[in-house]
């Protein structure tokens, strides 16, 4: 049972240091003497404060230093952290792999052909301003989010998700691509999978190879226009499936805040949103230990 803070940090840093050793240690070939506050911590305390929504660093850190600072002795100071916290990205997402491996031997075996492929707009720039001079000129462009009927500029994550809610996969790109494009890059490599998708997935020549070549069925409602319609219980029952990626968008952006990321880079963007991913996927696994709702973890947040 998670009952404080404390509890949350040494629950998270015992899974994220169980599988650092595997992951990690093993294949760490840097010079030098090793930080005396060790990269396991230093994940671990990421993870902390993405799952209580507190990603502004400099508050999050003094609050630590100031209430907590007998779990965390050895603290950094925040640029510290923070240029570490962006050097450990690439560990950072093993070890969200080797989470989602442990969460996937102990979900249960029913449903775990059925996905849901989806897109979520991450603006990094206001749309009023994006038209003159600013850093992200070259790598964000302007999109479309339909279902909002909105325009934004930035990016958009593309995520595959499973029918218990666990980001399988995962791809960020500028938001003028369409959904369509990015789903060759996430599903290029699952095989044996029946994946709803919304209209913007509509593209015969792909779901016909992904037929083919991987057994794997990316099925869609039809547009008003296509002779072939589905049934229409059929289609009711994919948007009622699809609910589930809104419940994980939802999380996403109101919990882990993606839509307000304070990225100044396309590289501290890319370790932001890992970082969320991550901790949303330790987040699923920590409720299958404990039985605790994930939102309740808001209820430590202190400062």
């Amino acid at each position: 049972m998670i009952a404080d803070f404390a509890d949350l940090c040494t629950y998270v840093y015992v899974v994220v240091d169980e599988l650092y050793r595997p992951l990690a240690a093993a294949y760490d070939q840097r010079p030098g003497p090793r930080a005396v506050f060790t990269d396991s911590e230093l994940i671990a305390l990421t993870l902390v404060a993405e799952l209580l929504g507190l990603d502004a660093e400099t508050r999050f850190l003094a609050y630590v230093r100031r209430n907590h600072l007998a779990l965390f002795p050895l603290l950094p100071e925040r640029s510290r952290y923070n240029r570490r916290r962006r050097q450990l990205v690439e560990v950072t997402n093993r070890i969200r792999g080797g989470i989602m491996a442990r969460l996937w031997r102990v979900l249960a075996a029913e449903g775990r052909d059925l996905c849901v492929i989806d897109s979520l707009p991450v603006p990094v720039v206001g749309y009023h301003h994006a038209a003159g001079d600013h850093r992200w000129w070259g790598e964000a462009d302007f999109g479309r989010v339909p279902s909002k009927k909105q325009r934004v500029y930035g990016f958009k994550l593309h995520l595959l998700i499973s029918h218990s809610g666990l980001i399988l996969d995962f791809a960020l790109a500028p938001a003028n691509h369409s959904d369509g494009t990015l789903a060759a890059q996430l599903l290029e490599d699952k095989a044996g999978l029946t994946v709803l998708g919304d209209k913007g997935y509509i593209n015969g020549p792909l779901q016909a190879h992904l037929a083919a070549r991987q057994d794997l069925t990316l099925l869609t409602p039809k547009r008003k226009n296509q002779l072939a319609q589905l049934p229409e219980a059929l289609t009711q029952a994919i948007n009622q499936f699809r609910q589930r990626i809104e419940t994980v968008n939802s999380q996403l952006v109101g919990q882990f805040r993606l839509q307000q990321n304070r990225a100044k880079s396309l590289f501290g963007l890319a370790a932001r949103v890992q970082a969320k991913l991550a901790a949303h996927t330790l987040g699923l696994y920590l409720n299958h230990l404990l039985g605790r709702p994930l939102r309740a973890l808001a209820d430590l947040a202190l400062i």
